[in-house]
């Protein structure tokens, strides 16, 4: 074990697949998609969400809710399952040395747009004086930290797309300098709102199987024809691996490595050969000491939009030197969390790391014949495995890569 290894000794996580790790990893590894025509989208061009089911965030908050964000609720909500799953006591911890770091790409539409329309109907007196504060990227961290007493470094990242995976980066850099004993780091976004949805259908990035919802995110495959906008958070207790044996946490993997770059290319497009991925997949196998031959499974950024699968299919075939291990999106049951999704998946990678076992790809009928990968479809897939990577890229051209470790 790497004196540089940090250990993952908790999870939380709240899916459209389920209201915590163990239903959303055996929804994942069901194959099936709830994404769903989302009537508090209204009448925009693509009406698809993946929604978390049955949550109910006044039961879990109480008053707490009322001055804060959808995508709050549920970073608090995972926070709290990933704390008690590290088996950690709140009211006893050295709050000073506890950090939090929550990802998250846009600010909340929830509170901005309803604050504009206020203000364009000259309704200045109804604003809430909350407008700033509860819609603020922040805001979820600095929840977390309120609620659970953590007093140490908190920030938001953002990053796009790769929000989740870098605040995870972050964390793992905040322990190794030894500026916190423990992090708590993920992401979180509650992106589906109508003015979302149209944004990114003007783009041409949604599916536009509004027939056929729950086929409509289908990552690699043929008929591959954009996302499916998604909400969700998820939460990792980081801690390093001697501090996690000190108190006999029992980890769920190590965290080993971790690598980021930007493709400084185009504000929205990756580059076209991959250079930007290959820079941080190559930093993080390093950082992590290991080779490409070591890692024995990918969880794909695969967003199911045509071109960004295709470029990261072909990146990946010339990384592993033609012979990739095999490979999954999970966003094919998730739907796109956007800046919770490097988190979400974190999570995923390393259930599928402790069950040995890849869930498979949603809706992939025919494989992209330019795709040589192996993608595991159809049904989970047991494998051996004692390292993988997970993969996140974002806007403006923001790539992260994690590499975790059997426990």
């Amino acid at each position: 074990m790497s004196r540089r290894d940090i250990a993952v000794t908790g999870v939380g996580l709240l899916t459209s697949a389920g209201t915590d790790a163990v239903t959303s990893w055996r929804g994942v590894c069901s194959g099936e998609s709830p994404a769903a025509v989302d009537p508090d989208l209204g009448d925009v061009p693509v009406p698809l969400s993946c929604r978390v089911p049955d949550f109910d965030a006044a039961a879990l908050l109480g008053r707490a809710v009322w001055r804060t964000d959808r995508f709050v609720h549920l970073a608090l909500a995972a926070a709290y399952q990933a704390v008690t799953d590290a088996g950690l006591d709140t009211t006893t911890w050295d709050g000073a040395r506890v950090g939090v770091v929550v990802g998250v790409g846009t600010e909340s539409k929830e509170t901005s747009v309803t604050a504009l329309r206020k203000y364009t109907e000259h309704q200045y007196a109804t604003l809430s004086p909350l407008t700033v504060p509860r819609s603020t990227v922040n805001a979820a961290a600095a929840e977390i930290c309120i609620a659970l007493g953590a007093r140490g470094p908190s920030m938001a990242v953002t990053t796009a797309c790769a929000s989740g995976a870098t605040a995870l980066g972050t964390a793992r850099d905040l322990l190794l300098a030894d500026r916190c004993d423990i992090v708590l780091a993920g992401g979180a976004e509650a992106p589906c709102h109508p003015l979302t949805s149209l944004s990114f259908s003007q783009m041409g990035a949604l599916s536009t199987r509004v027939h056929d919802p729950q086929g409509a995110s289908r990552p690699f495959e043929r008929d591959r024809d954009g996302f499916v906008l998604a909400e969700g958070a998820g939460v990792l207790v980081l801690e390093r691996a001697s501090d996690a044996r000190a108190r006999r946490a029992r980890p769920h993997a190590y965290f080993c490595g971790y690598g980021s770059s930007t493709d400084a290319h185009h504000y929205a497009a990756a580059h076209p050969a991959g250079a930007g991925f290959e820079r941080a997949f190559t930093a993080a196998l390093a950082d992590a000491g290991l080779h490409e031959t070591d890692i024995g499974h990918v969880n794909a950024h695969g967003t199911a939009t045509p071109m960004n699968d295709q470029i990261e299919a072909a990146t990946l075939h010339r990384l592993f030197n033609g012979h990739p291990p095999p490979v999954t999106s999970t966003k094919g049951v998730t739907g796109h969390t956007l800046g919770a999704a490097g988190a979400i998946e974190a999570v995923l990678a390393t259930l599928t790391l402790r069950h040995q076992t890849i869930p498979p790809t949603a809706n992939l009928d025919v494989l992209d014949p330019a795709i040589d990968l192996d993608v595991v479809a159809k049904e989970p897939r047991p494998h051996r495995m004692q390292a993988v990577i997970s993969n996140s890229f974002g806007f403006g051209g923001h790539n992260a890569v994690l590499v975790l470790r059997q426990a």
